[in-house]
């Protein structure tokens, strides 16, 4: 008996078909093992010793693996072909090895580039040994990674509250984006005009053209820079007559796009689709793992993590012979195009993403593939044949029309396809469709001239000046910050998903009409990194780091050399750090940033006058839940606001320095005052009563959006004091629905539902038949409990239903009592029963040792003698061991 690991369930259920009863296939579900989240996994000092945990699912998967060797004779590890794949199988090896399951087995590795019949067979009959330097450079990047994480975030946390975390690409990828929006903010439009002219032909066949001269010289973009010049220019327009002085044809050729590279494919996916790169990869990993046709399940692309354009000669000459079949014999170029990679820092080890099967037409899956599937597979086709068709040509015509003085000069251009070529099939998309200044750089599409001849002569039919205005860089979208990552060499195409991913997770930036914002606090922790760690969010340091990981895989350098020349001098950055005051990191990113926060107002006011004091200075502060804009005055001037961009005047300016009262509570007597915090207004019901720690705290309610100062009066007041407030019953089961404020605002709440209200003034007018819509809404039902997004069927222990839902905190499987959280990388929708039933044990594993925590924590704790008063104070480091897990995953 062999037995062979392949990391998912579904690739190996394919592969099990391809190799028969001989083989035992089992999936590891990706890593068996891994860094613990926790300080100290990786030892500089110990020469780079990591230690490796395994998670409760994970041991399970081993455990399997370890059942089905008994008597095995050979172990196959067959996971993916790219450096992580690699990884995977050695960690699958150690872990074996280490625990002395393997005398007597032969361990081998084998890789295919697709999930077909004949490359599995072709893989298993030519295996090979670990790649050892695929795996230190695994290594290297994953001691890396941690190194930045783990140390570099704590920095952050201690210097700059509120922060999340820093990672060695995610900082740089951040970097790209907050430089965009700075560049953005700095940009000023300036006012340009064109005039365009209609023309009729001696044939009095109408065309366009535009002024490109004036007074015997040439219009440069700002030469007509305002109304007044460009009606000067069409009045001369206006009394000249026009004849044709030249025509200039030119044929121009235009060659196809290579087959796609990871990238590329986010790129088009993202473009043409709409996918973000988290689901592009997701739908491709399902095309490579296999769909079932015709009772046969196959995989439709190859690997779709490459840095490669390169195609096999099967797949060039099964694209030669489609071509000629389907498009004739002129679609065909005379020789096969061979492509090669100009990417920065690629590594040419697998073939382009391509279909496996080029005969298998889009058109013959339409009715086996769900919508996104279909969709990636027949771009992935068009796009894998079009790179194989002929060039295009386009015949483009630019006509001169000159004035009987000489002194103007109108062109008309046009253009037209004279041979479609690949553009029959396919078109590249373009990130953004203008150069930056506002015009179109490029069309594609035809742009006919009617016959026109020499010396003819040219009737003015309409003049049109028209006004523009230059534009500022636009935003990166997936596709762009992709494009701009794999240029610069930053990180590998492989993990742009996560990365991206992690930084709308961690709010530094936020995905709006496709388009990347960074929220202030990303713009803080980039502006803080360039400031105190500038190497190491430079984007040469970052490519540079990138290509020393690819000499570590070509077996050109030692790995942990590289470690060493790195730990040295970012562990003394590091240690740098330790005498930063706060205040000076504050003053750094008040200089810095701020422009950001205190923009030049248009009718020239200073926005870093205090509006409550006027005299004091604003700038940056920071509170225990992170940084505010307060007033240098302070304590005497206690004005503050939230973190934000300089709206102009603030009419709360005069809560800064004391309430406003808004009247008397009817039933206790007590005042009803307005008042203004760092994070905004809100309403107070008397003031604290008794001394120190056994004061009672006043009763508050922040304020709702939506209301004008001039609204908060005290009837208004009362109400927002006196919630939650009962609705009613809810006509399903009686039980009262209540409507209030916590902390993500206005709310409606029915058991342990709750329902945020879309209008949050809403708050204290809602009754019970818009408030059971909002509920329904939601999509929740009786008692609470959330309608299943999808039923998997029934656990095999107890036959109890498996159930997919979406809760506040994201997707999970429910079983029973026990909910476990649906990783992140995971679309609910692809969950299958098997993944549920391994999620739900491990939830069920962990959920046992809550019972002796809970135990321990129950114990009287011992009073403290003056010995160990010193070492009592450790809440902030134990907070600071809680925010380890948010540095792990944010490395790369």
């Amino acid at each position: 008996m062999n037995v062979v690991v392949v990391e998912s369930p579904s690739k190996a259920k394919t592969i099990n078909k391809y190799l028969g009863d001989a083989y035992t296939v089992l999936a590891s579900y990706g890593h068996v093992r891994d860094l613990p989240p926790k300080d100290g996994s990786v030892r500089p000092d110990e020469d780079f010793e990591m230690d490796w945990a395994i998670d409760a699912r994970s041991e399970k998967q081993v455990s399997a693996i370890v059942d089905a060797l008994d008597g095995a004779e050979t172990l196959y590890l067959a996971t993916d072909p790219d450096r992580e794949g690699e990884a995977i199988s050695w960690h699958i090896e150690q872990l074996l090895r280490d625990r002395g399951l393997l005398d007597g087995i032969d361990v081998k590795r084998v890789v295919f580039n697709e999930i077909t019949k004949g490359a599995v067979q072709d893989a298993f009959n030519h295996p090979r040994s670990l790649n050892n330097e695929l795996v230190e450079a695994y290594l290297a990047r994953r001691a890396l990674d941690y190194l930045v994480g783990f140390n570099l975030s704590p920095v952050l946390w201690r210097k700059l509250p509120g922060s999340r975390s820093a990672g060695r690409v995610q900082s740089v990828a951040l970097r790209l984006i907050c430089e965009r929006e700075a560049e953005i903010e700095a940009f000023k439009a300036r006012e340009y005009w064109s005039i365009e002219v209609g023309l009729n032909s001696a044939r009095n066949a109408p065309y366009q053209a535009r002024l490109v001269e004036r007074n015997g010289q040439k219009l440069e973009r700002f030469d007509i820079a305002d109304e007044g010049a460009a009606n000067a220019a069409k009045s001369d327009v206006e009394a000249a007559n026009f004849k044709i002085a030249s025509i200039e044809k030119k044929r121009t050729r235009r060659n196809p796009q290579p087959p796609f590279t990871t990238s590329t494919l986010q790129q088009e996916a993202s473009r043409k689709l709409g996918f973000g790169t988290s689901q592009t990869m997701r739908v491709a990993q399902r095309l490579y793992e296999g769909i079932e046709i015709d009772g046969e399940t196959v995989g439709l692309i190859t690997y779709m993590r490459t840095d490669s354009v390169t195609l096999s000669q099967e797949a060039i000459a099964s694209c030669r012979d489609l071509i000629d079949q389907d498009f004739g014999g002129e679609y065909l170029p005379e020789k096969p195009r061979v492509y090669r990679t100009k990417a920065k820092n690629a590594q040419e080890a697998h073939e382009a993403v391509r279909p496996t099967d080029l005969f298998r037409r889009p058109a013959s899956l339409k009715n086996t593939l769900d919508g996104d599937l279909f969709r990636l597979y027949e771009l992935i086709w068009r796009r894998t044949m079009a790179s194989e068709m002929a060039e295009a040509q386009i015949d483009r015509v630019a006509v001169e029309l000159r004035s009987a003085d000489a002194q103007l000069a109108l062109r008309a251009n046009g253009q037209t396809i004279a041979f479609d070529g690949f553009l029959k099939l396919y078109r590249e998309d373009k990130d953004e469709p203008t150069n930056g200044e506002g015009e179109n750089t490029e069309n594609d599409d035809e742009r006919r001239l009617p016959p026109l001849d020499e010396g003819e002569d040219a009737a003015v039919r309409d003049i049109s000046p028209e006004q523009h205005f230059t534009q500022p860089p636009p935003r990166y979208s997936e596709a762009s910050l992709v494009k701009s990552m794999e240029e610069l060499g930053i990180g590998r195409p492989s993990t742009y998903a996560s990365i991206i991913q992690v930084l709308q997770d961690r709010n530094y930036v936020q995905l709006e009409r496709k388009r990347f914002t960074p929220e202030d606090q990303g713009r803080l922790v980039t502006s803080f990194l360039s400031s105190f760690f500038e190497r190491y969010v430079q984007y040469d340091f970052t490519a540079s780091m990138e290509e020393r990981l690819d000499d570590i895989s070509g077996g050109r350098i030692d790995w942990k050399a590289v470690l060493r020349e790195f730990w040295q001098d970012f562990s003394a950055a590091i240690e740098g750090t330790a005498e930063l005051r706060v205040r000076s990191v504050l003053d750094t990113l008040d200089e810095e940033l701020g422009p950001h926060f205190f923009p030049t107002r248009e009718d020239g006011t200073d926005a870093r006058v205090c509006p409550a004091c006027n005299e004091g200075r604003l700038g940056l502060r920071l509170g225990k839940h992170g940084p505010f804009v307060g007033c240098s005055n302070y304590p005497e001037c206690k004005y503050t606001r939230k973190l934000a961009v300089d709206g102009g005047d603030d009419e709360t300016a005069d809560l800064a320095n004391g309430p406003r009262e808004l009247g008397k509570d009817p039933e206790s007597g007590k005042d009803v005052t307005l008042r203004k915090g760092p994070y905004g207004l809100y309403v107070q019901l008397g003031e604290p009563e008794g001394e120190g720690k056994k004061a009672t705290k006043p009763k508050r309610t922040s304020i709702p959006d939506g209301y004008t100062l001039d609204e908060i009066e005290l009837e208004l007041a009362l109400g927002l004091l006196a919630l939650p407030r009962d609705i009613g019953p809810h006509p399903e089961d009686a039980v009262v629905i209540q409507a209030g404020i916590g902390r993500y605002g206005p709310y409606v709440k029915h058991g342990t539902v709750y329902a945020s209200l879309p209008d949050p003034r809403e708050v204290l007018t809602v009754g019970l038949n818009r408030a059971v819509t909002v509920l329904a809404e939601k999509g929740k039902g009786r008692r609470g409990r959330a309608a299943p997004l999808k039923e998997l069927g029934n656990h095999p222990d107890d036959e109890k239903p498996v159930t997919v839902h979406d809760g506040r905190y994201g997707p999970y499987v429910k079983h029973g009592k026990i909910n476990a959280t649906i990783p992140k990388e995971v679309d609910p929708q692809d969950m299958t029963l098997e993944r549920a039933v391994e999620l739900i044990a491990a939830r069920a594993a962990k959920a046992k040792t809550a019972p002796a925590k809970k135990k321990a924590a129950k114990k009287p704790a011992k009073k403290k003698t003056a010995a160990k008063k010193k070492t009592a104070k450790k809440p902030a480091a134990k907070k600071a061991a809680a925010k380890e897990a948010d540095a792990a995953p944010s490395a790369d």
